[in-house]
């Protein structure tokens, strides 16, 4: 076969697989807020949030993070993304991993004035994106009632988007979402020895 037969041959190749990519596309017409839920033991949950929140503002929406569980220590992102201070709105009400605070009532209370927060930004028109970060963790030892998170999620403004991280997600929570995606974990460099890093997990 010539080059010129080959390159005629791919042309219509992806000239059938466009078609069908166009016509795939042009089917989906609904436009809603979407409930995201990012999860699984896997790393990059929080990075990839972060990442839908970088991408609103630069559509010039507005983004409120919720920090749960995390404590306030300062982090590559955070630092980035304040310089879009006119839009972001930042909260981190954590104490620390459950297993640094080891004091379950603290991390309850912690959590739901994290969830008071989260819920005051789930009102807001405004908003374009809401991130709850690690909220996942929260859900998992009963800090939050589930079905009064899931009631004040449904009742957001019709065209906000959330992003929810953690491990462990509860199955009505992804039942109720939209978009949900489980980091799969194949290898990871804590278990060669090698330590938490600036700029690359915070």
């Amino acid at each position: 076969m010539s080059i010129s037969d080959e390159n005629a041959r791919y042309r219509e190749k992806m000239q059938k697989r466009k078609d069908m990519q166009d016509q795939e596309v042009a089917s989906k017409t609904v436009e809603k807020g979407i409930l995201a839920v990012h999860t699984g033991p896997g790393k990059g949950k929080s990075t990839a949030a972060f990442g839908l929140a970088l991408r609103a503002l630069g559509h010039g929406r507005r983004v409120v993070v919720v920090q749960f569980i995390k404590g306030a220590w300062m982090t590559g992102e955070r630092s980035a993304l304040e310089r879009f201070e006119d839009l972001l709105e930042w909260h981190t009400m954590g104490e620390g991993f459950t297993w640094e605070t080891q004091d379950r009532s603290r991390d309850i209370a912690a959590c739901e004035r994290a969830w008071e927060v989260a819920k005051e930004a789930l009102k807001r028109d405004d908003v374009g994106l809401v991130v709850l970060d690690e909220l996942n963790i929260a859900l998992r030892y009963d800090y939050l009632p589930l079905e009064q998170v899931l009631s004040d999620l449904k009742d957001r403004p019709a065209m906000q988007h959330v992003v929810i991280t953690g491990r462990n997600a509860k199955p009505a929570l992804v039942e109720a979402a939209d978009l949900v995606t489980e980091m799969t974990l194949v290898k990871h460099h804590f278990s060669a020895g090698v330590k938490a890093q600036a700029g690359f997990e915070f």
